[in-house]
């Protein structure tokens, strides 16, 4: 019995070659018969080509059937169909078949092939200005800093290098006007307002080398403010954040490499590049050639040019170059940093706690052995010298014996006391009490302990003198009293989040307290004042000191004052400051010594300076 066909059963085309001439329709047009045994003949004509088919049949993401994206498949008869894919590939009857295809979706993604989640990087390339910012401020680092003294040159290149990124952060690359709308919105982790006052402090420690002389403080001054200037691109609340920022760090750098290439490499090529090159060529040829004219017009220009070109040799050119790509390797690490911070505030997992007694009680023991010792120590406190000699014992015996065991157990009783704080439970009011008074006694404690230690150094130093190494453990040891101080007061309400980074800025402005305080300079009139009270005095280590000790070495007499002065004064002669190198401290030594020369007396013999 016949039926009607249904809509996805059309008959053939009476005449083979009418599928040929007129183009196939959008849907198919034949359907096998499921009741039949054999399929419809292939229509006569020439295979379609897949290019023009795919052409002329492909239809937009969404349309077809459903559940298909837009692509096309042959049908039986040689037709085409919607299928789930956009591309085309030979079908069985000539016909030609949908190819695998993504929607075009559009980042900006984050890189997490290495790193993670934690740490994705930028979404997008850095920006041709951030690029150029970086270079320039490598530029004006390598031809500024000079590396084998302190001054002013570190402070401008660490100007330039606080502005380049400024730059490189507002100037940061954005999606064209046409560019299509993401569909995943990502912003990188902002950083708080304690990145301020650590790029402040960064900018402070570099410039200490314009004010001292002193090498080794300077050294100090430099990777303190190398790790204050981690902490102000990569931001880290605890102690575990702090130490993984200081670990990505020179991968930053690494990963800038190619950040940076991409964005100096995207800038369109043109009138606008060409300019700039021809701009600056310009420039720097009207300066070359007018500045040699007035310089060779009259003598005291041409000194201030003398003194602030260098002399360009195999030397000069090699540190221009290591300098160069030293900075732009750490501010293209920063700049990195800045534009997309590690996630470092899950870096540490849950603290797992401890029962009751598993803490206290070795902790409460601690506490007795502590309180045993500062009994004994209080009697030195208020007995003073006094007692020392009762003993029978010399400063020198006193003080060394005891003075580095103190250090180390000050040092020590702070990992202690963040272990318990850790892992000690608080979860009800007597576990609350227990951590405050154990921890609170133990820190108490060491602030005696603390206490005894500078009463030592006070002593062995009023006997024999100060030295920098002196100096530096002294003020350890007050750092550390500072830090016990902060202890208690987190143990007021067991919150001690501000901890780390408050032990941290606390050290930060010790270094600069002791800077502002010209060691050196304290340090020789310290044993200036203690030959006036003497007659004993070290010559031999004085002369040791940088140039900022001159003022105070001044007041000695004329045999002592050149003894200790004769050496520094050498120094300062044969090795003048450029402009690069320019510091007060050895400013003010030339002056003092302009007025009041020092000779080399090689009959000076001093004391043998002490070991620390």
């Amino acid at each position: 019995m016949p039926t009607n066909p249904s809509p996805r059963q059309q008959p053939a085309p009476a005449d083979p070659g009418a599928a040929t001439d007129q183009p196939a329709p959008d849907h198919p047009t034949t359907e096998p018969d499921k009741t039949a045994g054999t399929r419809p003949a292939t229509p006569p004509g020439p295979p379609a080509q897949p290019g023009a088919v795919a052409q002329q049949r492909a239809l937009p993401a969404g349309d077809g059937r459903p559940g298909s994206a837009g692509g096309v498949r042959p049908g039986p008869a040689g037709g085409v169909r919607p299928g789930p894919a956009g591309g085309v590939r030979p079908g069985p009857a000539g016909g030609v078949r949908p190819g695998p295809a993504v929607a075009p979706l559009f980042g900006p993604w984050a890189d997490t092939s290495l790193f993670g989640r934690r740490w994705p990087g930028p979404g997008r390339s850095a920006s041709p200005a951030a690029g150029a910012a970086v270079l320039a401020a490598a530029g004006v680092a390598a031809l500024a800093v000079p590396l084998d003294r302190a001054g002013v040159g570190w402070s401008v290149a660490a100007v330039a290098g606080v502005l380049a990124l400024i730059v490189a952060r507002m100037l940061a690359a954005k999606p064209g006007p046409t560019a299509p709308r993401p569909l995943v919105s990502w912003q990188p982790r902002a950083l708080g307002n304690a990145r301020f006052l650590w790029s402040a402090a960064t900018v402070a420690l570099l410039a200490v080398g314009t004010f001292r002389a002193a090498g080794w403080l300077f050294v100090l001054c430099l990777f303190t403010a190398c790790f204050t200037g981690i902490l102000a691109v990569a931001g880290g609340r605890s102690a575990r954040g702090m130490a993984l920022a200081v670990f990505l760090a020179p991968f930053a750098g690494l990963r800038a490499l190619p950040w940076l290439t991409r964005g100096l490499t995207t800038q369109r090529r043109g009138a606008g590049r060409s300019r700039l090159v021809a701009t600056t060529a310009v420039s720097v040829l009207l300066l070359i050639v007018f500045g040699s004219l007035f310089a060779s017009a009259d003598a005291a220009f041409a000194r201030i040019v003398t003194a602030v070109v260098p002399d360009v040799d195999a030397g000069t050119v090699t540190r221009w170059i290591f300098v160069f790509a030293v900075t732009t390797f750490a501010l293209g690490g920063a700049a990195f940093l800045r534009a997309a911070p590690p996630d470092l505030g899950s870096a540490g997992g849950a603290a797992r706690r401890v029962t009751r007694l598993e803490w206290a009680i070795p902790l409460s023991l601690l506490v007795l052995l502590f309180a045993l010792f500062v009994g004994v120590q209080l009697t030195v406190l208020f007995g003073g010298a006094g007692h020392v000699l009762a003993k029978g014992l010399t400063y020198a015996e006193y003080a060394r014996s005891g003075f580095w065991q103190l250090l180390v157990v000050t040092g020590l009783t702070l990992p202690v006391l963040a272990g318990a704080a850790r892992w000690a439970p608080r979860g009800t009011r007597t576990d609350r009490v227990l951590i405050r008074a154990v921890l609170g006694t133990l820190a108490a404690l060491t602030l005696v302990i603390v206490a005894s230690a500078l009463h030592r150094m006070d002593l062995y130093a009023d006997t024999y003198g100060l030295t920098r190494l002196r100096v530096l453990v002294a003020l350890c040891e007050l750092w550390l009293g500072v830090v016990f101080l902060l202890v208690l007061g987190a143990g007021v309400r067991l919150r001690a989040a501000w901890l780390p980074r408050t032990v941290v800025a606390a050290g930060v402005l010790a270094l600069l307290g002791l800077a502002a305080a010209n060691p050196d300079r304290l340090i020789a009139d310290h044993n200036v004042t203690r030959y006036e009270k003497t007659g004993k005095i070290d010559t031999s280590y004085l002369s040791q000191l940088s140039a900022d000790a001159v003022p105070a070495l001044d007041r000695l007499p004329a045999s002592s004052r050149d003894c200790a002065l004769g050496p520094i004064a050498v120094d300062l002669d044969i090795d003048p400051d450029d402009w690069r190198g320019w510091n007060l401290g050895r400013q003010q030594a030339r002056e003092t010594l302009a007025k009041k020369p020092a000779t080399v007396n090689r009959g000076c013999t001093g004391s043998t300076p002490a070991n620390w």
